[in-house]
């Protein structure tokens, strides 16, 4: 092929037939697996879909009064990789105290309450507590510290 050729496309014609030999190879070889493209919009359009429905899922279980007449609720929640799991008394005073728990190393937990925003440290156990939290719509924010990447993850809110 002369210099001309190449520099009118003539490599690009032969690049082309070689790429289409080498498709056909593949082709006959190693097929790609019918469902493959179908499996493949479902797995994206559905990434999430698992951790929203974790974040949503809210498990509560009465406790039965073991120690007097306190109220007392347990929470669990989860997103497939982080769990927290929240023990929820009343005080005397009618207010509540939540000792929780989480999986996983965190850089801060947040109790939410409207514009009510208190913050605390877990303890290397993963342990915490939150004392004098008032009646109200409630949401607990915890920061991860695994990886590289910090995440956050938000429970879903809950009434007290």
């Amino acid at each position: 092929m002369s210099e001309n050729d190449r520099a009118n496309g003539g490599d690009n014609h032969e690049d082309a037939q070689l790429f289409a030999q080498l498709r056909s190879l593949w082709r006959d070889v190693d097929p790609m697996p019918a469902a493959l493209v179908d499996r493949m919009i479902a797995t994206v359009a559905t990434e999430d879909l698992s951790a929203e429905y974790a974040l949503l899922t809210l498990v509560t279980e009465p406790l039965g009064a073991v120690r007097g007449d306190a109220d007392a609720l347990t929470l669990q929640f989860s997103d497939g990789t982080t769990s927290i799991l929240l023990h929820v008394t009343s005080t005397a005073g009618g207010a509540h105290r939540i000792d929780g728990w989480v999986d996983t190393a965190s850089a801060g937990i947040e109790l939410v309450q409207g514009e009510r925003i208190r913050t605390t440290t877990p303890s290397d156990t993963g342990r915490f507590v939150f004392d004098d939290v008032p009646d109200g719509l409630t949401l607990v924010r915890l920061t991860t510290t695994v990886g590289d990447q910090g995440r956050t993850l938000s429970t879903p809110q809950f009434e007290l």
